[in-house]
């Protein structure tokens, strides 16, 4: 986790960098983030093939890395800044620090409030489920116990389980 102090450092030097001109405010230019996204694709390829031929580690980092490098300038490109010549792994690092970092957070915020919902929902269903599974247990019963012939009833006992064990499993939970 990135601390208070490399933040403020990234603040500082991301002011430098727009003084001195080694970090631009620029129009976006999509044959550029094009390029950048290409490069990254192509970095994170080279770097899962080498990997999976085992033929060197050193390379999958480096190759990883610019997948990553690529992508960050695609991402600080798309919001109105283009680094410039010289030390350009700096002032990526840092733009992403002062840039990136607030929108990544609200990203991820949303992404996880929207599989919150989803969770919600998957859970909502699972419980409607299971209480279901408790009426039908309890029609079937009253059905099984009067009116079924033996053989229909193994097939139906085994349901029947299964749901009472899913069922007693969740309510024990519930009241842990």
């Amino acid at each position: 986790m990135l601390d208070k102090k490399r933040i403020k450092e990234a603040e500082l030097n991301v002011r430098s960098y727009l003084q001195e001109g080694l970090l631009k405010k620029t129009d976006q230019n999509e044959q550029i983030l094009n390029v950048f996204l290409q490069n990254g694709k192509e970095s994170l390829k080279v770097a899962d093939e080498i990997y999976s031929q085992n033929l060197s580690d050193l390379w999958v980092i480096v190759c990883s890395y610019y997948a990553m490098y690529y992508y960050a300038n695609a991402a600080l490109l798309n919001f109105g800044y283009k680094v410039g010549e010289k030390i350009v792994h700096k002032v990526t690092s840092d733009a992403l620090i002062v840039y990136i970092r607030k929108k990544l957070t609200e990203s991820l915020l949303e992404e996880y409030e929207e599989m919150r919902e989803e969770a919600l929902n998957l859970a909502g269903a699972r419980a409607d489920q299971l209480v279901e599974s408790f009426d039908y247990e309890r029609n079937k019963r009253s059905f099984i116990q009067y009116k079924t012939i033996e053989t229909e009833k193994r097939k139906k006992a085994t349901t029947s389980l299964k749901r009472a064990k899913e069922f007693t499993a969740e309510i024990e939970k519930l009241m842990l």
